[in-house]
């Protein structure tokens, strides 16, 4: 009896060890080699490591308990409703927020019967899917900005052109449409709502024949 409680001890000391590696590893490769070097903002290191790590011990010394899936969600969405009301947070960033907190629940509620191959795949997949998902530089992410316009002339739908070519050299932003909000008649401007790319993309200018 007591050689097969020593071995379950042994066990659950192994596959502790083994599930802690595997997730310091995972959150280590997300946050150093997938988050850092894309955004370079070392507070938001300190957070996802954290909340990773307490909530893989967390539920590692709670698993026992038998409503541990349902305590493990309830975690969950206690730290997914936690705001930062110093900071904007992006919604990228929210993003990395989620994946730290449920890997540290996957890493340690996740049943493997003695088998770590298929944690280590679910894992490897969250990676590789987040550092693809990172770096698609190729796509135009738009923006809008408000922008308070002196030339009510210009807004116009013939002087559409002239218009976005005034405002690509006033704001070197990469305009490609514009909503106007209000017009006020008596300080002679215009708010406009100026959509942009992030990714910068050659200005064609107009020529004099698009001007006439």
């Amino acid at each position: 009896m007591e050689t097969e409680e020593a071995l379950i001890s042994a066990f659950n000391t192994y596959d502790f060890i083994v599930r802690s590696a595997i997730d310091f590893i995972a959150v280590a490769l997300l946050v150093g080699f997938i988050y850092y070097p894309k955004h370079r903002n070392k507070d938001f290191i300190f957070t996802f490591i954290l909340f990773n790590v307490v909530n893989f011990m967390i539920c590692c010394l709670l698993g026992a308990v038998k409503i541990k899936i349902g305590f493990a969600f309830g975690l969950f969405a206690m730290f997914s409703i936690i705001r930062y009301r110093t900071i904007a947070i992006s919604i990228k960033d929210m993003g990395y927020f989620f994946v730290c907190v449920a890997m540290g629940m996957l890493n340690s509620l996740a049943f493997v019967d003695d088998n770590y191959t298929i944690l280590i795949i679910c894992n490897i997949v969250v990676l590789f899917l987040t550092f693809i998902l990172e770096r698609l530089d190729f796509l135009k992410n738009e923006n809008a900005k408000e922008i308070v316009y002196d030339k009510v002339e210009l807004i116009k739908p013939e002087y559409r052109e002239q218009l976005l070519y005034d405002l690509n050299e006033r704001t070197g932003l990469n305009i490609h449409r514009i909503e106007v909000i209000s017009i006020d008649y008596l300080k002679d401007t215009a708010l406009l709502k100026a959509f942009y790319y992030a990714k910068e993309s050659e200005y064609v200018l107009p020529t004099s024949d698009d001007n006439d």
